[in-house]
C-alpha cells in the first residue's frame, strides 16, 4: 500500500460541489462507481457519519489496494468496471441513495509511467484501466490496419478525417511501436507549423484509450439502468472529462428534460458546473463537467 494518502495520489476533482449536489444524509446508502483513491468518498462518508453504508467500485488493482483502508472502516469494495457492477447490483436487488460516476483518468494513472496513459511520460504501451484485461494499446496501436486506425482516430479522438490518416499513416509505417514515445514521436512527425500548446499526439492517445477501454460503452450500459439503481429521490452526479462523454450525460438529461411529467429524473444542474471556473485550484480539474440528477 501507498504510503501516501489518496488525497495526496489523486485530489478529488470539483470536491464541494459534488457533495452539494450529492446532499448526504446520515443513513443514506452511497455508491461511487469509479471510486479511484477515495476522494469523493471520505468527504462524503463524513456527512454520513462512516463507511458502513458505502460501496466503493473501480477496475483499477491499484485503486482497489489503496481503497482496501477504507474497507477496514466498512465500506464495501468491489473490483469491477462500473457498468457490470451496476448490472449485477440491479440483478440482486440493490439500490442507493447517490451515486457518482467520475469518467476521468485518475493522476496515478498518468503519472506512473508504467501505466502507459501518458504523452509526458515514457513507457509501454498499456493504457489498460483494468490490468486483468489481456488485449493493451501495444495490440491495438500494432495489430489494427490503417483504415481501423484512422476511423479510431476520427470516432474517439475528433480528429479530422484528413489528419487521421496523416496519423494513421505515419503509425503503420513506423511499427512496431513498444512505448508511449514511439508513438508520440510518430505522431510527431507528421506534424508542420509551430509547436502546439496542446501536444500534436493528445487527441490519438485519447482514441485509443478510450477504444481499447470500451469508455462510452460503459456510460451507455450504465445509463440504460441507472433509473433501477437509484431509490426514489435518490441523487445521481457524473463527472466527464471531455465531450464524447459529457454528451452522452447530456443527451440522457435532455431526454429527461423532454419526457415532463413521465421522466423518472428531475435534473439538479440547469447549467453545468464547471472545473475551469469553480475547482480553479486543481489543475486536473479545467477540463471537468459536472452534471447531476435526482430520481422521483
Amino acid at each position: 500500500m501507498s504510503k501516501h494518502t489518496p488525497q495526496q495520489l489523486h485530489a478529488p476533482v470539483l470536491p464541494d460541489k459534488v457533495v452539494e449536489l450529492l446532499a448526504p444524509q446520515p443513513g443514506q446508502t452511497y455508491l461511487d462507481l469509479t471510486a479511484g483513491y477515495g476522494g469523493h468518498a471520505s468527504l462524503v462518508a463524513e456527512r454520513l457519519g462512516g463507511f458502513d453504508t458505502v460501496t466503493l467500485v473501480d477496475r483499477d488493482e491499484n485503486a482497489i489496494k489503496e481503497l482496501e483502508r477504507y474497507g477496514h472502516l466498512g465500506a464495501t469494495i468491489v473490483h469491477d468496471d462500473f457498468a457490470t457492477f451496476a448490472e449485477s447490483a440491479i440483478t440482486a436487488g440493490k439500490a442507493f441513495d447517490m451515486v457518482l460516476v467520475d469518467f476521468g483518468v485518475s493522476s496515478p494513472q498518468l503519472d506512473r509511467a508504467e501505466r502507459g496513459f501518458s504523452i509526458q511520460h515514457t513507457g509501454p504501451l498499456d493504457m489498460r484501466m483494468d490490468q486483468r484485461q489481456d488485449k493493451s494499446a501495444y495490440t491495438l496501436v500494432n495489430k489494427l490496419s490503417e483504415k481501423d486506425l484512422m476511423r479510431l482516430i476520427v470516432t474517439y479522438g475528433e480528429e479530422r478525417p484528413s489528419r487521421a490518416a496523416q496519423i494513421a499513416r505515419a503509425i503503420v509505417r513506423s511499427r512496431p511501436h513498444r512505448t508511449t514515445e514511439d508513438l508520440a514521436n510518430a505522431i510527431l512527425s507528421t506534424h508542420r507549423g509551430p509547436r502546439q500548446k496542446v501536444h500534436p499526439a493528445t487527441r490519438t492517445f485519447q482514441a485509443i484509450r478510450i477504444a481499447l477501454n470500451d469508455e462510452l460503452g460503459q456510460i451507455e450500459r450504465l445509463l440504460t439502468v441507472l433509473p433501477r439503481l437509484l431509490n426514489p429521490d435518490g441523487r445521481v452526479a457524473f463527472i466527464s472529462f471531455h465531450s464524447l462523454e459529457d454528451r452522452l450525460v447530456k443527451q440522457f438529461i435532455n431526454e429527461q428534460v423532454r419526457a415532463g411529467y413521465e421522466a423518472e429524473f428531475d435534473v439538479l444542474t440547469k447549467k453545468p458546473v464547471l472545473g475551469k471556473t469553480d475547482d480553479v485550484h486543481n489543475p486536473r480539474a479545467r477540463s471537468a463537467i459536472l452534471r447531476a440528477a435526482v430520481k422521483k
